[in-house]
């Protein structure tokens, strides 16, 4: 590894690695403003579209360990370009797509592909920054960066198909990853773990195999609620999971090495982010649904409505670091719960989209410090040779914490809905909000009116039910940051 001096080629290879990180969010939500268009000219059945968007938060998912921990091998930096040249041939293939079967294929290359930015992208930010304030910053940094992909993405995906065709929205990456693959052997380090052995393939196939039918199975129960083979699929998950853990302790040198689990504060500091972005993803979805099922608005307007919440998560984040010069950055991150807890407070009083917006600004700005300081936490707290393995666990936590927080929440919201609509609705409409909006588009005017009438109020209590669980969780995990973590600092 070379020794690194902090100055203007450093900056600049930061903003560098903001550009997968940028991507990452922004990718996302312009493929689903692309969904009606692709449906529309590819003929694709509602299935298939949910596996084109799907397809690629599987694999995502089920690959970041391994892609972290292969970084630690073959060099980060070489991961990095690695990927980001499969990511950007994948979206070509993406975006010349000739039917759905074909556009799926590509949307898996490409979920593969992007499980090697972010493991990557942070493990090469602490390599740029090992000082602990420098570092904290440039985590903040590329933090805002994934949430101001969130917040432009409606405005750039809604221009892209308002002039072209639906493979725009893929050929958008190409140019990211253009800059990426010419500029990151310029100014990025090459780092690995020297005394790391040969890939084990199968905890890599073990780690696959919990990740994978587990967000699977949470994505279905969220969607259609429990069943036979959701609940099988988070089982088989977990059992998976646990297979691996097992494994782990039996290698003498480990494809996770679990022992970094036993530092109190990775330990914590993993859990917080999963926690977090479990309530954060469960309030987000039930967010879209208020806009789009309560509200009647457009998906491109909600995004829009959206936009402010991800400006917290930016602004949260990037002030993070420079309070926790002062102020012991547990301190911080549990202030920043807190913040977050009064805001889902705000979120069960909402009528109107004012309340709305003000309540979701709060929550994103109080877990902007959350996210940014305990991701530097994780991949701080490690030792550098195993950042690799560290930045990937500190990008799965999140994503199966998110997983569950959009199937629990989610189920809430249902449970209430079903409970209160049990009698007052026709039998079709009892499912849930989107039925009730199906059923009422096929009704006279003023039944229709009627019947939208009680099933919005009956998910509007869902919805306060669930900002308030959230409000309570928010309050235990900043009073738990800061109890375990007092003496961080």
């Amino acid at each position: 590894m070379n020794v690194i001096t902090t100055g203007r080629r450093e900056w600049i290879g930061l903003a560098v690695l903001t550009l997968p990180a940028l991507l990452a969010s922004l990718e996302l939500t312009v493929t689903n403003l692309a969904l009606p268009a692709i449906g529309r000219d590819l003929g694709a059945s509602g299935t298939q579209l949910l596996w084109i968007v799907d397809i690629y938060a599987f694999l995502l998912a089920g690959s970041l360990i391994t892609m972290g921990v292969l970084g630690d091998r073959i060099g980060r930096r070489r991961l990095l370009l690695i990927g980001a040249a499969a990511y950007g041939t994948a979206s070509v293939l993406a975006a010349c797509a000739p039917d759905a079967g074909s556009l799926i294929a590509a949307r898996a290359l490409m979920g593969v592909a992007g499980s090697t930015l972010m493991p990557s992208t942070l493990s090469l930010a602490t390599a740029l920054f090992p000082e602990p304030r420098r570092r904290a910053v440039a985590i903040g940094v590329i933090v805002a960066s994934v949430s101001g992909g969130t917040a432009i993405g409606p405005l750039v995906g809604g221009w892209l198909l308002a002039h072209f065709w639906w493979g725009s929205a893929f050929l958008l990456a190409v140019p990211f990853m253009a800059v990426l693959l010419v500029m990151a052997p310029l100014l990025l380090p090459e780092v690995r773990d020297p005394g790391a052995g040969r890939l084990d393939l199968v905890s890599a196939l073990l780690s696959l195999g919990a990740v994978l039918p587990f967000v699977y199975g949470l994505k279905q129960i969220a969607a259609d609620g429990p069943d036979v083979t959701s609940s099988a699929a988070v089982a088989a998950g977990v059992v998976l999971g646990f297979a691996f853990a097992r494994r782990q302790r039996g290698l003498a040198v480990p494809f996770v090495d679990l022992r970094l689990f036993a530092d109190r504060t990775f330990g914590v500091a993993a859990a917080t982010l999963a926690l977090g972005i479990f309530v954060l993803w469960g309030s987000n979805y039930a967010i879209a649904q208020y806009l789009q099922l309560v509200h009647g608005l457009a998906p491109l307007e909600a995004g829009l409505w959206t936009a402010p919440s991800a400006a917290g998560v930016i602004a949260g984040s990037l002030l993070a670091p420079r309070l926790a010069r002062t102020i012991r950055p547990p301190v911080v991150i549990g202030t920043g719960l807190a913040i977050s807890a009064a805001g889902y407070l705000v979120l069960t009083q909402t009528g109107g989209l004012a309340v709305l917006v003000t309540g979701a600004v709060v929550v994103s700005a109080g877990l902007g410090p959350m996210m940014a300081l305990a991701t530097d936490l994780v991949v701080g707290s490690a030792p550098p040779d195993r950042a690799g393995a560290a930045a990937a666990i500190s990008s799965t936590a999140p994503q199966l914490g998110g997983a569950l927080g959009i199937a629990l929440l989610g189920s809430v919201i249902t449970a209430v809905y079903r409970d209160e609509v049990s009698s007052s609705v026709p039998p079709a409409a009892r499912d849930n909000l989107t039925a009730a909006v199906a059923v009422a588009d096929g009704l006279p005017e003023r039944l229709a009116a009627e019947l939208l009438g009680v099933a919005r109020a009956a998910f509007v209590q869902g919805f306060h039910l669930a900002a308030a669980i959230s409000a309570v969780l928010m309050a235990g995990i900043a009073l738990l940051v800061v109890t375990l973590l007092r003496s961080r600092r």
